[in-house]
């Protein structure tokens, strides 16, 4: 890759101003916010040469291989009075592989070849630091950099593997296209088996690729890959940045999944969480050289109250290589597309979102109580990668609804491609909680599906990890709950209470796909409604994996409405792939009748009729549409394959009247039957597929 330069541009506010006047206020904190990005870049430049090299820090530090076999040791301590390396090669003794002290904190080793002229450390061999402190106190810590860590079933901690295997794996595959619309199977390896244990990288590559690629998706959301001691932080406690996870197998076996996914069209992106880090010792950051400081900041703004973890410290210039070359490392190694940012809240105020409701006032993103290193780092994170790999995609987890947080940064923004639509399956478990669907409030409905920041991607879902947690149910739990386990055979008639689970579920995904967003995300498992919630082994459920597991099994019975489910989810994406309704504009809703509970609107010239009074279907209901020609079904809940009452002739055309109807200058009559959702569409026209 060529030395990247940075390019100094204006930063031009007038189209984020048009389309939020108010913001103009704030004028002057755009202003600094990208003096302060500018500056950041520059520093690059001046001090390290150029971001291309400075942003490959895991080619520096940590160990290297030499051509001549000699490993270089590299690491930044600068709390520490001393460090050494110990392991498997030393027989591990404490002190006699000293560390030399270089500038700015730096400690360099180097361990010449063996007789033979093969390297001192053997692959797979176990290695420590050992930081002697201020104190005079020795410790024993992993390296920050290490590739990879692993576990043994009798220890508390994780050992340091010195990884460099004689055959390293050779991605075989480029990287697909960046897809038009963006559907994400967001996914955890440890529980996609059916089977009570933790599931295997092999294992994803072998049975859960295909049917991702099955349904439709065309974008995976990898979660808990970097290596996490707890398995029940569900991959959001870090301790090893630069290291998979090695409960799931290799980093072999990591780079074989994502190749196979290339080679299915599919794109890859990594949860990476770079909000926090866990608090261990031992075998995370914390307290590495023995201070309270090196990679976090020292004192309570170093400490996240809730989290119990550790705040990295943006503003040191070690912290920023570390997390700067954290992204190269699974980008370049791994062959990632992108990134789905965790924790984003936290980052961007010092308050980290805790108590705060954030009711849209402009004052909340503004001010001292944004930490404005941190949204600087942000912006710098995304300029890099996309400066660097222009089709990467990454994803911000924000709550708050921070202005321009998905806007390019010399409009104003901090260059997210896309943000979390948060509200989304929290209105849907509301209204599951509180309301019998006959009580729903459709303006209310619609109005959060469609409240989103003009010009700013967002990724819809009606439901993710988050809800499918203990203590929480999945959208099909919350529908059918104890009925799931006994009646959902398609051999018998559906009971009042599966049967109104099974529609609500296609309508709930519909509508949520449909009009929530730009892009849209699945949970694995609940495509087909899973009928368990996520619980992983810890003490309070006797270590126990049966809720830690995706039963997939349940598709390889033809009789059971899961598949029906399935098929409907395969279906829509494919629908979808078509239409690129994702890939378009907002929708236009022309109806939001709340006494018919009837929805009407159309997106990327696909007309959608959904209909949610649970008793009462329509004959001959009129329904606005903006362009005149031949329409016909293109999706059908009530289709007798998705479980539906096969109520519809799909080969009848609606042909347009010039009668307007509702601001529109053309309309038609359907019949819609109860709890039903219609996708309709003019094949005459171009859909720019």
């Amino acid at each position: 890759m060529e030395v990247v330069k940075y390019k100094s541009e204006p930063l031009d506010l007038n189209d984020f101003f048009h389309m939020e006047p108010s913001l103009r206020q704030f004028e002057s904190d755009f202003h600094r916010r990208y003096w302060l990005f500018e500056e950041r870049l520059r520093q690059v430049e001046d001090l390290e040469g150029d971001i291309e090299s400075f942003t490959k820090g895991y080619q520096a530090y940590g160990v290297q291989r030499q051509p001549n076999n000699s490993l270089l040791f590299r690491e930044w301590a600068p709390g520490a009075q001393g460090l050494f390396l110990t392991g498997d090669f030393n027989d591990w003794s404490k002190t006699s592989h000293p560390f030399t002290k270089v500038d700015y904190g730096k400690w360099e080793l180097h361990l010449p070849p063996r007789r033979d002229k093969t390297p001192a450390v053997e692959h797979e061999s176990k290695l420590k630091l050992v930081v002697l402190t201020q104190e005079g106190e020795y410790l024993f810590r992993l390296s920050p950099w290490a590739k990879y860590v692993t576990k043994t079933l009798d220890s508390v901690t994780y050992d340091w593997i010195h990884w460099d295997p004689p055959h390293p794996y050779l991605h075989q595959h480029a990287r697909p296209s960046k897809p038009r619309s963006l559907r994400i199977y967001e996914a955890h390896v440890g529980i996609a088996s059916p089977e009570q244990e933790i599931a295997t990288y092999k294992n994803f590559t072998l049975n859960v690729l295909p049917r991702i690629k099955d349904l439709g998706y065309n974008c995976i959301q990898l979660m808990a890959v970097m290596e996490h001691a707890y398995y029940a932080s569900f991959g959001y406690q870090v301790t090893n940045f630069f290291a998979a996870s090695s409960r799931f197998g290799t980093p072999e076996d990591l780079k074989r999944l994502v190749d196979v996914a290339h080679s299915l069209g599919l794109y890859v992106i990594l949860d990476v969480v770079h909000s926090h880090a866990s608090s261990n010792t031992d075998d995370g950051l914390n307290r590495l050289d023995g201070t309270d400081a090196c990679y976090f900041h020292a004192g309570p703004r170093g400490n996240h109250s809730h989290w119990g973890s550790r705040l990295f410290n943006y503003s040191s210039w070690e912290v920023f290589r570390f997390l700067m070359s954290n992204l190269r490392w699974w980008m370049e190694e791994y062959r990632f597309d992108g990134f789905r940012f965790d924790g984003v809240t936290s980052m961007l105020y010092h308050h980290h979102g805790i108590g705060m409701s954030f009711c849209g006032k402009y004052s909340e993103y503004f001010g001292m109580h944004v930490d404005e290193d941190a949204v600087v780092h942000l912006m710098v994170s995304n300029y890099i990668l996309h400066t660097l790999y222009p089709e990467c995609i990454t994803i911000a987890e924000d709550v708050s609804g921070m202005p321009g947080l998905c806007m390019p940064i010399t409009k104003g923004g901090l260059g997210f491609d896309y943000r979390l639509a948060m509200a989304v399956p929290d209105k849907w478990i509301q209204l599951l909680k509180e309301r019998r669907d006959e009580e729903w409030d459709l303006g209310n409905v619609v109005y959060t599906l469609t409240n989103r920041r003009k010009g700013e991607g967002s990724i819809a879902y009606a439901e993710s990890h988050d809800q499918a947690l203990v203590g929480d149910k999945s959208l099909a739990h919350w529908l059918m709950d104890q009925e799931m386990y006994t009646n959902m055979s398609a051999l018998v008639a559906m009971t009042p209470v599966i049967d109104r689970g099974m529609q609500l579920h296609k309508l709930i995904r519909l509508l949520t796909h449909s009009l929530g967003g730009e892009g849209y995300l699945n949970f694995m498992g609940n495509e087909f409604g899973h009928p368990e919630w996520l619980d992983f082994p810890r003490k309070g459920n006797e270590e126990s994996y049966r809720y830690a597991r995706r039963q997939y099994d349940l598709l390889d019975h033809e009789h059971l409405r899961y598949r029906q489910l399935y098929a409907f989810d395969k279906a829509m994406n494919t629908t979808e792939d078509k239409y690129g309704w994702l890939a378009s504009p907002p929708a236009h809703v022309t109806t939001v009748n709340q006494e018919d509970k009837v929805i009407v609107f159309e997106r990327s010239k696909v007309l959608f009729v959904i209909n949610l009074h649970p008793a009462h279907s329509y004959n001959d209901y009129r329904v606005p549409i903006g362009i005149a020609g031949k329409y016909t079904i293109k999706l059908d809940s009530d289709d007798v394959q998705f479980g539906g009452h096969g109520r519809l002739s799909h080969n009848t055309e609606f042909f347009t009247e010039h009668m307007s109807f509702k601001d529109q200058p053309y309309s038609f009559k359907l019949y819609i039957p109860s709890r039903t959702a219609l996708v309709l569409a003019n094949d005459d026209l171009d859909y720019g597929q």
